[in-house]
This record gives C-alpha cells, sequence and structure tokens, in this order.
C-alpha cells in the first residue's frame, strides 16, 4: 500500500506544480522516477518517454501510465494516471468556476503573457535532454535536423516522420544483422 500512496504522491505532485502541458512535466518526472526514486534507469525512461510520444493521448498521462505498469503492475498504471491527471482536474475545475470574473482582468492577462516564453523554455529542457541521451553519432545526427526541415519547412505530418523512422530504424537493424 505504501507503494501505491508513493506512486500516487509522486505524480500527483508533478501534475499539480507543472504548468505548460505534458513536455514541461518530462524534466521533472526523469528527476523523480530515474534520479530520485530510482524506479527506472536512464535508458529505460527515454525509451518510455518515445513510446509515450508515439502513442495517442496525452503525454503526461501515457508516461505516467507506462512508469505505473512497470512499477506496480495494472494497478500502479491507474494509480499514477491518476495522480498525474486529479490535480489538473481540480485545478481546471476552479479557474472555470472563477474565471469569468477574472478574464478582462489586465493583471491576469499580464501574469499569463509573462508566462508564455518561460513555458518555451520548460519545453526545451527536454529536448535538450533527450538529445544528449540519444548518444548521437556522426551517422545519425541528421535525423533530427532533417525530421525538422520536413515538418516546418515542407508542412510534413509529423505522423509521417515518426512512421518513416520506425521503417528506418527496422530497416537498420536488418541491414545490420545481415552484415
Amino acid at each position: 500500500m505504501k507503494e501505491y500512496l508513493e506512486l500516487f504522491t509522486t505524480f500527483s505532485k508533478i501534475g499539480a506544480f507543472t504548468i505548460g502541458g505534458g513536455y514541461v512535466m518530462i524534466p521533472l518526472i526523469e528527476r523523480e522516477v530515474v534520479e530520485k526514486r530510482r524506479w527506472l534507469e536512464r535508458d529505460e525512461f527515454l525509451d518510455m518517454l518515445a513510446i509515450s510520444q508515439s502513442a495517442p493521448g496525452i503525454l503526461a498521462m501515457n508516461i505516467s501510465i507506462f512508469i505505473g505498469q512497470k512499477i506496480k503492475g495494472f494497478k500502479g498504471s491507474i494509480v499514477a494516471a491518476t495522480g498525474i491527471a486529479l490535480p489538473s482536474f481540480l485545478i481546471i475545475l476552479a479557474i472555470a468556476a472563477f474565471f469569468a470574473g477574472f478574464k478582462e482582468n489586465e493583471t491576469i492577462e499580464r501574469m499569463f503573457k509573462g508566462m508564455r516564453p518561460v513555458v518555451v523554455a520548460l519545453i526545451a529542457v527536454p529536448v535538450i535532454s533527450m538529445a544528449k541521451g540519444l548518444k548521437l553519432n556522426r551517422y545519425t545526427s541528421f535525423i533530427p535536423i532533417v525530421s525538422v526541415a520536413l515538418i516546418v519547412l515542407l508542412k510534413s505530418s509529423p505522423v509521417w516522420i515518426i512512421i518513416a523512422g520506425a521503417l528506418l530504424g527496422i530497416f537498420h537493424y536488418y541491414y545490420n544483422l545481415k552484415r
């Protein structure tokens, strides 16, 4: 029972104190799960993160489910998912109840405008962290650059980029297997 409570409080703390969505939560989740609690190794976390990003649904929910499953099985996935979602649900409920009175408030409007650049920086942190964990070399370092170029410049769907990456990964594996 103690382990379920620890799982719930870990994810509810992350859910309660993260503004900006799933990508902002990544460094907090990694710190709690890999460094502080040592539930996962860093490579294992990065693998779960990649799967969570590729799976349909909300990133924070997906990764909490995968981590909960790894730690305590099916019940652990339910506990972790509830922990990550409950604070956001309660905060949104409170905002919805009181926001109508504040939405025209200039101070509140300025506060949200000031938070936007901070959220961009918080999203950049996991990108840099993931790049370091990928152990890119001179052959593979072009992949993220080409992917960004295809998405931004040619307006390609990220879905097709992910599928192409998966297919190239499979091809590379079997090509090296035959050598």
